[in-house]
């Protein structure tokens, strides 16, 4: 029995210990949606998106009845005016009253109309503001991702890069020993070892300063035990750039946020004109008001005879005199503005104004759309090339590698010269990951804007 409890307790101590150690390899889609998730900004613009409903809701208040009702009671106490004989008198009376009011517009010059209009335009208007700042956190996620995984594959070549040199290092003491080689050339790769090191540390803190940047991204609390996969693989797909600029353009014109948030920005400028011109009209209004009271005394009941005091008169119902006294009054409200210091008119300038700089603001967005597709599209097909050079140059620098490696082995190249060609072969296998996960990254840019989203929901 002991033997099986204790068993039991180990396997739990090292099931713990397992899972407590397993560090979480984050993909691209889990990185970007958990970004979506816990975002400040985001949820800031969420919150945004919420006001803007309650706006619209308070536009459609306006086409409702306002309703309001009151009630008051009072005691007076002392010398009062008797309400039957209009005498003062030292006595209690009581008064109670109530009213219920209703106003409805009936016109305002489309007012409320247009207002309703203006906050539906404003909902969609935060709307595109919230995707837009999906969108682009989403990018930056992607970025960052693109960063950790060039600098783990460039952390990769740099190790085999120093174990290589180590496996230099065992054949150079050899032939050292062997009298074939000098001792320089033993020194000479020592020193290239000390360098590779160098480079593996450099190579570590880039790829630490890397993750760090993406858990920032997330809003991670740590990032100790937080890695992305390695499995992520990125295809480099060239179909995008069998597009034209023009063609791209096109479909980014329908695609994009930012234009759809310029084009509502330009209707809802133009039902703010409206608005201010509705109050150059007259404004008519319905009412119907509802009042009644109620009041009593104290009044002593005296002995016909002997005039003392034997009680108090009972004062009428309350209900009788609440129905007796009710009044009731309706209309219709007119309101003609005149002369209000031009500040109507001031308001309509003003709306006018913002207009056309909505107008403005729109026109400068389609043109920075253009821009910045055209730009994409360069930089991306600038990238394919470079990458490609880049490629081209690796396979001539491992070629001259390992012709100076055989050089060196039958003494035709001192380790000074074989070092030199080794750091142009790594310089050239880390340009190599360089461009490639910077052609990914400006092809996703592209993608983009043709309306490709960064990951498929």
């Amino acid at each position: 029995m002991n033997l099986a409890k204790y068993g039991s307790l180990l396997l739990l101590f090292f099931l713990s210990f397992y899972s407590n150690g397993q560090i979480k390899k984050w993909s691209l889609e889990e990185c970007v949606k958990y970004a979506l998730d816990h975002n400040i900004s985001i949820r800031q613009s969420e919150l945004d998106t919420q006001n803007a409903v309650i706006d619209k809701k308070d536009a459609f208040g306006n086409f409702l009845p306002s309703i309001s009702a009151s009630a008051s009671h009072s005691w007076n106490i002392g010398l009062n005016q008797d309400i039957t004989t209009g005498l003062l008198k030292n006595q209690t009376t009581q008064f109670t009253s109530a009213g219920a009011n209703i106003g409805i517009d009936i016109y305002k010059g489309l007012q409320n109309l247009n207002t309703l209009r203006r906050t539906t335009l404003s909902v969609l208007a935060s709307k595109y503001q919230l995707q837009k700042m999906k969108e682009d956190i989403a990018l930056n996620v992607a970025n960052a991702f693109l960063q950790v995984l060039f600098n783990k594959e460039n952390l990769k070549v740099q190790n085999e890069q120093l174990v290589i040199d180590k496996k230099q290092l065992n054949r150079t003491e050899e032939l050292v020993n062997a009298g074939n080689l000098p001792k320089g050339d033993l020194l000479d790769v020592k020193a290239t070892i000390a360098s590779d090191n160098q480079k593996v540390i450099a190579a570590e803190n880039a790829l630490l300063i890397a993750k760090l940047s993406l858990a920032q991204l997330l809003q991670l609390d740590s990032f100790e035990n937080f890695d992305v996969d390695d499995a992520s693989t990125f295809q480099m797909d060239q179909n995008i750039l069998g597009q034209t600029p023009t063609s791209i353009y096109e479909k980014a014109k329908l695609e994009r946020v930012e234009l759809k948030i310029a084009q509502t920005n330009l209707e809802i400028a133009q039902k703010n004109v409206l608005i201010a011109k509705g109050a150059y009209q007259p404004t008519l209004r319905g009412f119907y008001n509802f009042n009644s009271r109620v009041s009593y005394a104290d009044v002593a009941l005296r002995d016909p005879t002997t005039g003392a005091v034997i009680g108090t008169q009972a004062p009428p119902k309350f209900f009788d005199q609440f129905s007796d006294n009710k009044g009731q009054s309706f209309g219709a409200q007119l309101n003609i503005p005149i002369f209000s210091g031009f500040a109507v008119r001031n308001n309509v300038e003003r709306s006018k104004v913002n207009f056309e700089k909505s107008k403005i603001a729109l026109e400068q967005q389609e043109l920075d759309l253009q821009r910045n597709v055209y730009t994409a599209f360069t930089d991306a097909r600038g990238a394919l090339k470079a990458y490609e050079s880049a490629i081209e140059a690796l396979d001539a620098r491992t070629q001259s590698y390992n012709y100076s490696k055989d050089k060196f082995e039958v003494g035709l190249m001192n380790a000074f010269e074989l070092s030199q060609s080794q750091t142009l072969l790594s310089t050239a296998q880390s340009e190599v990951l360089r461009t490639k996960y910077d052609y990914i990254f400006k092809t996703k840019i592209l993608e983009f804007y043709f309306g490709i989203p960064i990951i498929k929901n």
